[in-house]
């Protein structure tokens, strides 16, 4: 990973916090270039965002506000007070379907480093509502970039402290030494994505294979952590019956279904600005060839396929789980970010 990583942008704002010191002493042998804002580097239009996927660069920056957002109605897994945070702008993964590629102009990373400033908001919003629910792992994965980010070693003491704030961590990765590290938070949730193995080879670049996937969430779920499993988006072929009932098998044999904390479904969707956008990145990509339908501005599979691949995986969930921790993210998912 600290070889993929050949410059750095740093803003001078941040030059002299000492995460980004942290974070430079990872990458020796990478360029160092300074700049007032990152957007100087990240906005620009003009960009190839295919071409950067190939050797992102890295931004260390500060967000100075909205560290803390809500989320829109009909998105959470239970919670009446939601709220989404992203310490990251972008993914070391290269998800075929992936909505940042419609919304980023740039492919490299940005890291806002001052964690103090989200803790902060954290702290005020859960003083200013009571207990709430905050997501992580939206705009990045939360725990992919770990071992130069430290976002979980960071932010698990800090929620260990406060039980009415709940911290969903959304994944592919198998990077999970820092959970196995300590004892498991009563208020956190590891939130674990998953498609199957066939559509994980054809879409999910760079992504660590399902089996291995399956192995790290038995094992944080035999450590005592609060395990999610977020099937999103749910991908239509031919033959996705028996690629969803194979998923289905392989994680439920490995994982105690009653010990579960929730699941969530979605379909594929994305706003048709975005759609539009990636299609001009891939327009030879099967995914965006396939059957599509408008509504509300969003794109997606007809209704009538769309209903018929969300009803059937519904159903065989059922025979594994009770329906009250399985919940239908009902917002189109770009919306929340």
């Amino acid at each position: 990973m600290t070889r993929a990583i050949r410059r750095i942008y740093v803003e001078d704002e941040v030059a002299g916090h000492p995460r980004t010191a942290a974070i430079l002493g990872r990458f020796p042998n990478a360029e160092v270039v300074r700049c007032g804002r990152y957007g100087e580097v990240f906005n620009p239009r003009a960009q190839d965002f295919r071409l950067q996927k190939r050797r992102p660069a890295l931004i260390l920056a500060r967000k100075h506000r909205g560290q803390v957002l809500e989320t829109p109605p009909g998105y959470g897994i239970g919670g009446e007070r939601n709220y989404y945070f992203s310490h990251m702008l972008n993914c070391i993964y290269d998800c075929r379907y992936c909505f940042l590629q419609g919304m980023l102009r740039s492919a490299n990373y940005v890291l806002f480093v001052n964690y103090e400033d989200f803790q902060r908001q954290i702290d005020e919003t859960v003083e200013r509502v009571g207990e709430s629910w905050f997501f992580s792992g939206y705009d990045c994965d939360s725990l992919a970039f770990e071992p130069i980010t430290g976002f979980v070693e960071s932010f698990l003491p800090f929620f260990a402290e406060r039980p009415q704030a709940w911290l969903e961590l959304r994944t592919k990765s198998v990077q999970a030494a820092a959970l196995r590290e300590r004892e498991p938070l009563a208020n956190c949730v590891v939130a674990f994505s998953f498609t199957p193995e066939a559509m994980h080879e054809q879409f999910e670049w760079g992504v660590p294979s399902v089996r291995r996937r399956i192995e790290v969430v038995a094992d944080l779920q035999r450590r005592g952590w609060k395990i999610g499993l977020r099937f999103d988006p749910l991908l239509y072929r031919e033959s996705y019956r028996s690629d969803y009932a194979d998923l289905f098998a392989a994680v439920f044999d490995a994982l105690d279904p009653a010990r579960l904390h929730s699941i969530s479904l979605g379909v594929f969707r994305l706003p048709k600005s975005y759609f539009e956008r990636v299609y001009r990145l891939y327009p030879e990509e099967p995914l965006f060839a396939g059957p599509q339908a408008e509504s509300g501005g969003m794109i997606s599979l007809p209704h009538e396929m769309e209903s018929e691949l969300l009803g059937y995986c519904r159903e065989q969930l059922g025979r594994w789980i009770p329906e009250e921790i399985s919940h239908l993210c009902s917002v189109p998912e770009a919306e929340t970010r």
